[in-house]
């Protein structure tokens, strides 16, 4: 048990911990309860892992850049009583992507489903038939698996046992990647079917083929970006929860979560100042709530051991850079372009299982100067490219420090294919490594998505957005249900909103609108 604290002055008082997207929906839903809410962040502005940086002109998008089924922002802002097309503006992307192979193939991915079975007989003709049934199994798994669930508290076990039946008719138990082996016979679209996985840390010959469903939701709901990248859609976030008269801290760290007799009593800043409060939701990644910031209370479920035996997201290498004078260069390239390395499985075995940093690799670059002018100087462009790499925990870790470089000089290869002479032009660049997502965004072992979404490490096997360690704490984002990515983490806002009553004595504005 901790120290005392003093007892919070009002019930209706509320510490949210972390201003990633998960926290700042968070945030959003308790305002509009009538708690009166503290947000924390170590950060200097809002949005976690979704925020960004400028320089020289540039501004760099740090992390998720794709955002899909746009109705669970709508439906946030307006629990608000605020309308979200008016704060964001979000553009539909259309081709959402293209996939490129080392032997000059490629796979554009569109809105229509004409135009995807187009695609599939151009690289493929054999695989039409059990392309077009892929989108059924899509379906149906969204059905089950979206609709039915990602909204949904899944804190009690019957929760998930009342799907198991369903679970095994859509054959949960099959791998994503050995779905997509059993519906078509290329192995680029086995990759095209089965990669989706990767933008949340789960590794496609592991994960469950409930992911399907990502291929139903781009078909259904589209791909789209806002303008002024994530960051925007955060910033119009924590507008409306200061305007709900909440109080935004950044550049304040958490220290530790004070417990008292089993109850949630507030949280010690790494400053010392304590926020009194009955109420305290996490935001801050699964692993280190429970290992440091509840390590003086005893844990009944996630115990260290526990943590450390659970599989966790890889690991991220990202360089983002700005060009000079290139925005009429490389026609060719879009908004999002996927370069597939020349091994599919055997690097996503290097990655997640072996730990071993391989000498070739996959690519996500990110062109947003295409769709959105503002992230570049006049002319000029700004990217990131992304590498999926083994996270930290290997046994025989990766020494960033003395492979950064090394590491840099591989990723410059691998796009002078597709950004020929790009170096010439370099007018600003950041790296971020494991080590930079563990130190930033205090994420166990540096992942990029906190625990790996395999089958039994989702639903009721992750860790719950009701905490049993405390009484008044409560858990949302990428390490907790219903898991990674924008829609996921934003989500794990409304099944809190589902779990936590309205502020006691207040009444609350998504109540009275309802009236």
């Amino acid at each position: 048990m901790t120290e005392a604290v003093p007892k919070t002055e009002s019930p209706s008082s509320a510490v949210v911990v972390g201003a990633g997207l998960g926290g700042l929906a968070a945030a959003m839903r308790l305002g509009a309860k009538g708690y009166r809410v503290t947000l924390v962040d170590k950060l200097d502005r809002p949005g976690g892992r979704g925020s960004a940086i400028e320089e020289n002109g540039h501004r760099f998008d740090l992390g998720p850049t794709i955002v899909t089924v746009p109705q669970v922002y709508r439906a946030l802002w307006a629990a608000c009583g605020r309308d979200f097309d008016t704060d964001v503006d979000l553009r539909p992307l259309d081709p959402f992507y293209e996939i490129r192979w080392p032997d000059g193939s490629s796979f554009t991915a569109r809105g229509s489903t004409k135009a995807m079975v187009e695609e599939v007989r151009r690289l493929s003709p054999g695989d039409v038939a059990g392309y077009k049934r892929f989108l059924k199994d899509a379906h149906r798994r969204y059905v089950v698996g979206f609709e039915g669930m990602v909204a949904e508290p899944m804190h009690r076990l019957w929760s998930t046992a009342r799907v198991i039946p369903e679970f095994a008719r859509l054959r949960a138990d099959r791998s994503i990647l050995g779905l997509a082996r059993a519906r078509v016979k290329d192995e680029r679209l086995r990759m095209a079917l089965s990669f989706h996985p990767l933008f949340i840390g789960g590794d496609p010959m592991h994960v469950t083929s409930m992911y399907a469903l990502v291929s139903h939701l781009e078909k259904e709901f589209g791909v789209h970006y806002a303008i002024g990248g994530v960051q925007a859609m955060a910033d119009a976030m924590a507008n409306v929860i200061r305007g709900q008269g909440g109080d935004i801290r950044l550049e304040t760290e958490a220290d530790e979560i004070l417990v008292e007799n089993g109850q949630t009593r507030g949280l010690r800043l790494a400053s010392g100042e304590t926020l009194s409060a009955p109420l305290v939701v996490s935001n801050a990644d699964a692993g280190h709530t429970y290992s440091r910031l509840l390590r003086n209370a005893p844990k009944r479920r996630w115990s260290e051991k526990k943590l450390n035996g659970r599989r966790w997201s890889m690991g991220l290498f990202v360089w983002y850079f700005g060009t000079r004078g290139t925005r009429a260069k490389w026609r060719d390239v879009g908004h999002h372009t996927i370069l597939s390395g020349p091994r599919y499985e055997g690097l996503l075995r290097d990655i997640f299982i072996n730990g071993r940093l391989a000498d070739d690799m996959s690519l996500y670059l990110h062109r947003p100067s295409v769709t959105d002018p503002t992230v570049a100087p006049p002319g000029d462009d700004t990217f990131y490219a992304l590498s999926p790499v083994p996270h930290l925990g290997h046994a025989d870790p990766v020494d960033w420090e003395a492979m950064r470089e090394t590491y840099r000089a591989r990723v410059a290869t691998v796009l002078e294919d597709t950004l020929p002479g790009f170096e010439q032009h370099l007018s600003a660049e950041l790296i971020f490594t494991p080590e930079d997502f563990r130190d930033r965004y205090l994420s166990p072992l540096g992942c990029g998505f906190s625990i790996e979404p395999r089958i039994l490490q989702s639903a009721w096997f992750r860790p719950h957005n009701v905490s049993e360690e405390a009484r008044g704490l409560y858990l949302v984002g990428a390490g907790t249900h219903p898991g990674a990515g924008l829609p996921g983490v934003v989500s794990s806002a409304e099944v809190l909103a589902k779990l936590v009553p309205d502020a006691p004595g207040v009444a609350a504005p998504e109540r009275m609108a309802a009236e």
